[in-house]
């Protein structure tokens, strides 16, 4: 894969790595949580009223909370746990369906998490009414889109046990739900574990599988393009060319490269080698016979 293009390094300026998305979910989620140690000892404001998910705060309208739980934890074992998840399973993920995708998969199932728990906070607060914090949810989410996606992987259960995918995630749903249905952990949020897991085997199913986007990134890394297209559309304008563009074969491999590879290796990052048309890939391996040739 053309990742480094170092005969193009004299010809254009470089630009600083771009963090991938896991990387940056897990230094949001570390400094969060050196940040909650450092008020529990200095600062003492009440981070964990206002900001984990709560049957008391929803009924106060702090709806915020589920989206803001996940990002607290009860401890230091609770927040490795899920580091050492999202770690090990945002990283192929990602590489498989791209920045854009991972992020999507992990906040839709943690809010649909989040959502499945304070629900049954509200019906049964006896057994489901206690603060839930932490990115379990998300976790979880990761877990069944790597399952439904990857089903012969192996992982090492507890660093020790080799199991596939597919019957890691059939083993933790049996188990959540179990939790679930007969709730005798009340320090375990299985509610919002088990729908995590069913965010992340929906998002594959009507996203992945679809090819279908849960929210156009487009709007948000290029609007006011976005917005050019949108009103080209509606005033029924095309753009023209003034004569036929060359075929890739015979361009130069400057223009062949700034061209044609730099977008497909811009999609790739965005949204992983499984969005590539055929077209593309037969583009990537001309690029690579070029270089083989230099």
């Amino acid at each position: 894969m053309l990742y480094d293009r170092p005969y193009m390094r004299d010809q254009r300026p470089r630009r600083l790595p771009v963090p991938s998305a896991t990387t940056l979910l897990l230094v949001v989620n570390l400094v969060v949580f050196v940040f909650q140690n450092i008020n529990a000892v200095y600062l003492r404001w009440p981070v964990e009223e206002e900001l984990a998910l709560s049957r008391d705060g929803l009924e106060t309208g702090k709806y915020w909370q589920l989206f803001t739980f996940q990002f607290l934890h009860l401890g230091s074992w609770h927040f490795v746990c899920n580091a050492i998840g999202l770690f090990f399973l945002g990283r192929p993920l990602e590489a498989t369906l791209g920045k854009a995708r991972l992020i999507e998969v992990y906040f839709g199932s943690s809010f649909l998490g989040g959502l499945l728990q304070a629900t049954l906070a509200l019906l049964i607060p006896r057994h489901f009414g206690m603060p839930t914090m932490g990115a379990s949810a998300g976790v979880c989410g990761l877990l069944a889109a790597f399952a439904l996606l990857e089903r012969d992987r192996t992982f090492l259960f507890m660093f020790l046990l080799p199991i596939r995918a597919w019957h890691l995630l059939l083993f933790t749903l049996g188990v959540t739900v179990f939790f679930v249905l007969v709730p005798s952990e009340p320090g375990v949020a299985h509610a919002a574990h088990l729908g995590g897991l069913l965010g992340g085997m929906a998002y594959v199913h009507w996203f992945v599988r679809l090819e279908r986007r849960l929210f156009d990134w487009r709007t948000v890394a290029h609007p006011a393009e976005r917005r050019g297209e949108l009103v080209r559309a509606q005033r029924g304008e095309t753009r023209t060319r003034s004569r036929p563009e060359p075929p890739p074969e015979e361009l130069p491999p400057a223009e062949f490269i700034r061209r044609e590879v730099d977008p497909i290796l811009d999609k790739i990052s965005a949204h992983g080698l499984h969005s590539l048309t055929e077209r593309e890939r037969r583009i990537l391996e001309q690029a690579r016979a070029r270089m083989l040739k230099r």
